[in-house]
């Protein structure tokens, strides 16, 4: 392989693809990534997966500007890494959850410009949290997009689509591990075939279908009773791993890490049925059966043994409404 590769990416979605396309012989002249983040209990700064495989494999230079805008907050660093860059020489950058914007002169740097792996079906949910987004809306599918990377959120042409079907109770943990390897699979034969045929065709987005997947909060985590059974597993769903679901039982925040929408009539916020089973909670429409939960500073358990620790009886009531945010 003579395809000199730029990798850009922090999490494990990134890691993925570095390591597939390491494992495929191309050179990769130069890593970005984001700077160091304090993580665990003591707060220590740790590196993510992308710069903990580009380490252990001598891959590099790996780079961590707080920014590569020239005219930005951090104009030393932007400028330390479009030079390392340059020195690189690379043919083709490859992005994958970088987490910083690319400005023109970085995606022109490489001649064939800067290759995303974005993971939705483009042009839905373009932004920062597609998986999840996709869960919670109840879409039937989902998919990589690998597209040729312009100044726009997500808006360059689109090089190849993969898609996959979302099942019912399938979790963001689970669906980004899939995407994740299908987005690797994606990358390596794109640039296989980048260097056999010196170049790839890309096909505009749509106009129409464009939505926008803003980044989750933390705020979303708490669960509205009121609201459809329906809606509230798909948002059990989408919020495993980040932030977790939670309902409050007399000031108690517990988190609900996998349930299923099921035929129950009560005041929301009601506990139906609490048993090895999972604890049963009426919703404005239906309700909830939980099956995987959480006290604060416990472990994930199933019902049985949460229940255990915490016992829960029918006629229990818990809060319905998310806290006004503060002003």
């Amino acid at each position: 392989m003579t395809l000199r590769v730029a990798f850009a990416g922090t999490p494990e979605f990134a890691r993925a693809a570095l390591a597939a396309i390491h494992a495929a012989g191309f050179p990769i002249v130069a890593v970005l990534t984001q700077p160091d983040r304090p993580a665990g209990r003591g707060m220590q700064l740790q590196a993510g997966p992308v710069k903990q495989y580009a380490a252990q494999h001598g891959l590099g230079p790996i780079l961590q500007p707080r920014s590569l805008r020239l005219q930005g907050k951090y104009p030393e660093d932007a400028a330390t890494a479009m030079d390392a860059l340059r020195a690189a020489a690379p043919d083709v950058m490859v992005v994958a959850a970088y987490g910083l914007l690319l400005p023109l002169d970085t995606l022109q740097l490489p001649r064939h410009g800067c290759l995303n792996i974005h993971a939705s079906l483009l042009p839905r949910w373009r932004g920062a949290a597609p998986v999840h987004r996709a869960i919670e809306a109840g879409d039937a599918e989902s998919g990589i997009t690998l597209m040729q990377m312009d100044e726009g959120l997500d808006t360059g042409a689109m090089l190849a689509r993969g898609a996959v079907p979302i099942a019912p109770g399938v979790t963001t943990a689970v669906l980004h591990d899939t995407l994740a390897a299908l987005g690797a699979e994606m990358i390596v034969a794109a640039l296989q075939k980048l260097e056999s045929e010196g170049a790839l065709t890309g096909m505009p987005q749509p106009d129409d279908g464009v939505t926008y997947a803003a980044k989750i909060g933390k705020d979303e985590a708490r669960l509205d009773l009121r609201r459809p059974a329906a809606i509230l597993a798909r948002q059990i769903w989408a919020f495993n791993p980040f932030p977790g679901a939670v309902v409050e039982f007399d000031g108690v925040a517990v988190k609900l890490w996998q349930g299923e929408a099921v035929a129950g009539k009560g005041a929301p916020g009601t506990v139906l049925q609490a048993d090895a089973q999972g604890l049963v909670i009426a919703c404005g429409e239906g309700a909830l059966r939980v099956t995987e939960l959480q006290k604060p500073g416990g472990k994930r358990l199933p019902a049985q043994a949460f229940l255990q620790g915490m016992p829960l009886q029918p006629g229990r009531m818990a809060g319905l409404m998310p806290p006004a945010p503060a002003a």
